[in-house]
């Protein structure tokens, strides 16, 4: 004999066979899942976002200009008219990076979209030193990121970084920010 299921419940035997009743006809009706085949589309300000960005980097950072830099031995850079004393003390650390984007495993394309990100981020967000890793591997990165930076008209100063920023892995700049005798160290 089958021992009712209902039977430990708190349910009353009447209440079970008033609902039973009362759904008397019902029948199972089909699952309409649905399955969507394309890709949600991208908000039209994140797609613009990644234009303008795109367009910057393609803007201010050419491979085919080679500027007059060493990017063998010990980079170092100042925008014309700016003081020779800010390498100087890039080089001694007296600046600590606001920021700081590490482009191992990038290529060259990406490198270039990740360096407009971060100067326009350091503009928006009035930050006035970064730290740019490259790493050293196949001296790609480590050839080609100064002689973008050296490109973009908003990158003051640069030079490699010290040791405890990354050495010779590594490259802080100097951002020309509006009004930025305010920020400034």
């Amino acid at each position: 004999m089958k021992k009712d299921p209902y039977s430990n419940s708190p349910i009353s035997n009447d209440d079970i066979d008033m609902f039973r009743q009362s759904i008397t006809g019902a029948r199972v009706f089909k699952q309409d899942t649905h399955r969507f085949t394309n890709k949600p589309k991208v908000s039209q300000a994140k797609q613009f976002a990644q234009q303008k960005k795109q367009q910057q980097s393609e803007f201010f950072f050419s491979d085919e200009y080679i500027p007059d830099i060493d990017t063998n031995g010990m980079v170092n850079y100042v925008q014309d008219g700016q003081d020779r004393f800010l390498a100087k003390q890039l080089r001694r650390g007296d600046f600590v990076p606001d920021l700081t984007l590490d482009l191992h495993g990038l290529n060259k394309e990406s490198a270039k979209d990740e360096l407009a990100g971060l100067i326009h981020e350091c503009k928006k967000k009035h930050y006035y030193c970064a730290c740019i890793i490259h790493g050293i591997g196949g001296h790609i990165l480590r050839h080609k990121v100064p002689q973008y930076l050296v490109q973009h008209p908003d990158v003051i100063a640069m030079h490699q970084a010290p040791l405890e920023y990354g050495g010779k892995g590594a490259v802080l700049i100097l951002i020309n920010l509006p009004q930025s005798d305010e920020f400034r160290r």
